[in-house]
């Protein structure tokens, strides 16, 4: 029996040690396109690999997997990130887990993980060929099992076209020279979303020299993907800088006022925000006056901008060459509980080829192992099926 594995990354060689752990005795081939396996891995992080998270503060998986969800809810009962951690563990990567549940390996290098897949690779006897692109599945017609594991971004192998693809988990490039002037700047909880739509997203954001970064925005490039694709990246971002609403503002403006009638604005900040972001903020504001000569129009402009801030988006900026892709093989084309193609039998797929995506956090390794686990065992049950009718 062979089986032959489309793309040597994350969930390839996932995929490739599982099976060879059930069955032994199949041949199983990595077919990788580039000269080098695992890149996404060996990048992913920082350099760090993100392997996966406690899933400890998700209440629902649709707030970690934008697509995909239904699918993944299923599939976690059978391949948890619990057993992804015992799995790195009993293989030999030793982990840490962090306060805000990301999961990495405790070397806090992607090297361990790529180690660890490359030696047991090594081990069990599965055969890696780089620099072999496969154009079409019908290449493979001598493998009894085919699994495609390309990723994002490449064209899926076997399926009809599922919906286009598209860049998720990316930073945003910002037209506003006096935002960019606070490059550096973190503020550790903001709340921001796209005017005039549903999609918000909360948690730290970083001002870079192009625009915005951090875990809010990368979350909120996450499940507003499609639509800014949609939009050439074209769309207005409201920026709560404090999380609070304007109705618990108020009261902290007016005490402020109240304690401190002679000081400037701009020089007296009641909410912990760095000086440069406070000065940027009152600013824009209109204001240049002492606390006890506000007005009341003068505390609505301030209000508003705490709170209700926006800035116009230019577009996308890459983040450290890593992004995850919206779109991919439609779920409903293959079997829920296999991910084997409903049109071509003994066809298979894992990984980011499939339309699942998940926000930064791990959230996507986890889809990637989780994946791979349910196409081993699939293939490994019918292969033994298989054996057994032969046999009779």
């Amino acid at each position: 029996m062979q089986t032959a594995i489309v793309g040597g990354g994350a969930a390839g060689f996932f995929l490739a040690i599982s099976l060879k752990e059930r069955v032994p005795q199949m041949r199983v081939v990595v077919f990788e396109a580039g000269q080098r396996v695992l890149r996404k891995v060996r990048v992913s992080g920082g350099g760090r690999c993100n392997c996966t998270n406690t899933f400890e503060d998700v209440t629902d998986l649709a707030q970690v997997y934008p697509r995909g969800h239904r699918l993944m809810k299923r599939l976690l009962h059978e391949f948890s990130a619990q057993d992804a951690c015992q799995w790195f563990e009993a293989h030999g990567v030793r982990l840490t887990v962090q306060p805000d549940g990301c999961v990495f390996p405790a070397s806090q290098d992607s090297q361990s993980v790529i180690d660890c897949f490359l030696y047991h690779s090594r081990r069990l006897g599965v055969e890696v060929v780089t620099g072999r692109r496969i154009g079409d599945i019908d290449e493979l017609n001598e493998f009894d099992f085919i699994a495609v594991t390309t990723g994002g971004g490449v064209p899926p192998l076997g399926e009809p076209e599922g919906s286009s693809l598209c860049p998720s988990l990316f930073s945003l490039s910002i037209a506003d020279d006096g935002l960019k002037g606070l490059m550096g700047c973190v503020v550790d909880s903001v709340a921001i979303g796209l005017a005039g739509t549903k999609f918000k997203a909360q948690g730290p954001l970083l001002v870079t020299h192009w625009g915005v970064s951090g875990p809010s925005v990368l979350r909120l490039s996450s499940y507003a993907a499609r639509h800014l694709f949609e939009q050439n990246y074209r769309a207005t971002l409201s920026v709560n800088w404090l999380s609070t609403t304007e109705a618990e503002l108020r009261p902290v403006l007016s005490d402020t006022a109240l304690r401190h009638p002679q000081k400037q604005v701009s020089t007296t900040n009641p909410f912990g925000l760095s000086s440069r972001l406070w000065q940027h903020l009152v600013a824009k504001a209109g204001i240049s006056k002492r606390w006890g000569e506000l007005s009341a129009k003068d505390l609505n402009r301030l209000c508003n901008v705490l709170v209700a801030d926006t800035y116009p988006i230019a577009g996308r900026a890459p983040f450290r060459d890593e992004f995850v892709t919206c779109g991919g093989i439609p779920l409903q084309s293959i079997d829920p509980h296999t991910l084997e193609s409903r049109t071509r039998p003994n066809l298979y797929f894992a990984g980011e080829v499939l339309d699942i995506d998940g926000v930064t956090g791990g959230f996507n390794f986890q889809a990637a192992w989780t994946t791979a686990y349910t196409v081993a065992q699939a293939i490994a049950l019918k292969s033994v099926k298989k054996r057994t009718f032969v046999v009779k």
